[in-house]
């Protein structure tokens, strides 16, 4: 039997209220003591609710703060602010904040790998001397060569870049003549390409010639010698803060072959010449003239034939059509032949890449930094435990990469044309895997970057294809990465759709929505948005496992 009662119930304080039946209360029920009850379907509760055994919940729990850091508590996020997202981000992701206080998924973008496209040949003949440069100012990628299919006449050709392939158009002769060791540049103060080379047909004279390209093609004024004799070895390098050329060369005819530099100026299509400057009285060659950018210097590397046939470097100051010289150091004690040079604008340093004699012509590069007029180097570091030959280097400041690459004969791989990229670091340079780009004998290498497509172009002669000139273009390795040393903030808390607010656990916030961690391990943010015990660069910490499905926060 129901009990109704229409007025307030009050009982004694100690004393209780016992019912069998049911009981309607109209009014209220004032309760002195604790109300015990048992098999209750509902609670509406203000106060705390103190339960025996445990509370089931099948709906939503809404609180507005926790006692502990709920660390214990299947899927509650501990330690989260929220933030605007920029993009999707999903659950459990690594997060950075924008500058315009928005967050995202860490991301990197760019090739993981080296890589070619297919190859493509520039003269159907057989060609030597292929050297290589980039006119900036039209987009275009110029390869001077040796034509053995037209009388050794000196020939240039004009390509361009589309994607990983590269198109040419009709080669066009600067030398009616038979050309060797020749060199070339580009003059980015006049939107000009420079040849220099040694003219067969004029007594083998050191002359040079300043190309225009228009379109798929290029012209030429009329050639200038600035050596009258035996000219050999020769190198040029543009001084952008002086707009001046450096050509650097064995004068074998007219001076006791010692190693002389000379500065040259253009002028329309033409161009004209200072004097002589002897750097070397001594017999030198295989010179590797490069600029320094940071230090307005112009470096030259040579063999030094006077001594022992040392790798040696000296530093000249352009100043007006003159050049000179501070005092000569050896970076390698055996013989250096053949010998390149490039400039690492990212790091500021000078990287020679040459065939160490003295260690079993092993390819081996060194790093140099200029002080003043000096150069000092670190440790000379083998990039290939083999002979190699046909050494060729340019540098590729692509956004993320920042890499020296260098072409070359690897003699113990059949004669394969072959290529591998370097990371400078301090005085030191480190090498990736080497990259076969041409399965069969590939010698007399040329490479410049294409910097309106952040491409490297290696022109060579194919010894598997009737030694016809051909190019290949190269894409070096390298992502682009969001994260930075300071930008991490933590990782997603929930799923946040593009522009929505979301949860992120920050710093000291525990994300429960990991797999497969180790605990007690620390684990690092990659460059392309995962975490690992590795750290990545720039080394970022994501945060500590405390299970295999939690990591708390750091940064």
């Amino acid at each position: 039997m129901s009990k109704i009662v229409t007025n307030n119930i009050t009982p004694r304080s100690g004393s209780s209220v016992g019912l069998t039946g049911d009981l309607n209360v109209t009014g209220n029920v004032s309760v002195g003591g604790t109300i015990t009850y048992e098999d209750v379907t509902n609670v509406d509760s203000v106060g705390v609710i103190t339960a025996r055994s445990g509370i089931v919940v099948t709906g939503v729990v809404t609180a507005t703060s926790f006692s502990g850091d709920g660390s214990n508590l299947s899927g509650i996020q501990a330690g989260v602010s929220n933030f605007v997202a920029s993009g999707n981000i999903p659950i459990g992701k690594t997060v950075v904040i924008n500058t315009d206080g928005t967050v995202g998924v860490v991301t990197a973008t760019g090739p993981e790998t080296d890589s070619v496209g297919s190859e493509s040949v520039f003269e159907s003949a057989s060609t030597s001397d292929s050297r290589c440069a980039f006119d900036s100012t039209n987009g275009k990628v110029v390869i001077s060569y040796t034509d053995a299919g037209n009388s050794n006449y000196g020939t240039a050709v004009v390509g361009t870049v589309s994607g990983s392939s590269i198109s040419f158009g009709t080669p066009v002769v600067f030398e009616s003549a038979t050309t060797y060791t020749n060199s070339v540049t580009f003059d980015s103060t006049n939107g000009k390409v420079v040849i220099v080379y040694r003219d067969v047909g004029n007594s083998s004279a050191g002359t040079a010639v300043v190309g225009t390209v228009s379109g798929t093609s290029i012209s030429f004024g009329t050639p200038v010698v600035f050596n009258a004799g035996y000219t050999h070895g020769m190198s040029i390098a543009f001084d952008s803060g002086n707009g001046k050329m450096v050509i650097a060369y064995r004068d074998q005819g007219g001076n006791s072959s010692y190693g002389t530099a000379i500065v040259g100026t253009v002028s329309g299509t033409s161009i004209s010449f200072g004097s002589e400057v002897v750097f070397e009285s001594a017999a030198t060659s295989e010179c590797a003239a490069v600029y320094d950018s940071v230090n307005g210097k112009v470096v030259i590397g040579f063999r030094d034939d006077g001594n022992s046939y040392a790798g040696t470097a000296i530093v000249g100051t352009v100043s007006g059509t003159s050049i000179s010289f501070g005092s000569a150091v050896v970076f390698e004690s055996g013989n250096t032949n053949p010998l390149r040079g490039v400039y690492d604008s990212a790091n500021g340093k000078v990287v020679f890449a040459y065939q160490d004699g003295g260690n079993s012509a092993y390819g081996t590069a060194v790093v140099g930094t200029v002080s003043g007029t000096s150069i000092s180097f670190g440790t000379p570091v083998v990039f290939n435990a083999g002979q190699v030959e046909h050494i060729a280097a340019t540098f590729d400041p692509t956004p993320g990469v920042n890499k020296v690459v260098i072409a070359y004969r690897d003699d113990v791989n059949s004669n394969y044309g072959t290529a591998i990229v370097g990371t400078v670091s301090g005085t030191s340079i480190s090498f990736g895997n080497e990259l076969v780009y041409n399965t069969a004998n590939t010698v007399d290498q040329g490479i410049t970057y294409d910097s309106t497509n952040d491409k490297v172009v290696i022109g060579y002669t194919d010894g598997g294809n009737s030694a016809y000139g051909t190019a290949i273009v190269f894409t070096t390795n390298g992502q682009v990465t969001n994260l930075t040393a300071e930008n991490y903030i933590g990782i997603s808390a929930e799923a946040i759709s593009n522009g929505a607010t979301g949860k992120i656990n920050i710093v000291s916030g525990i994300n429960a929505s990991q797999t497969g961690l180790t605990t007690g391990r620390t684990f690092y943010v990659q460059t392309t948005g995962g975490i690992s015990t590795v750290a990545g660069s720039p080394s970022v910490v994501a945060g500590t496992a405390i299970a295999a499905t939690k990591l708390i926060v750091k940064g």
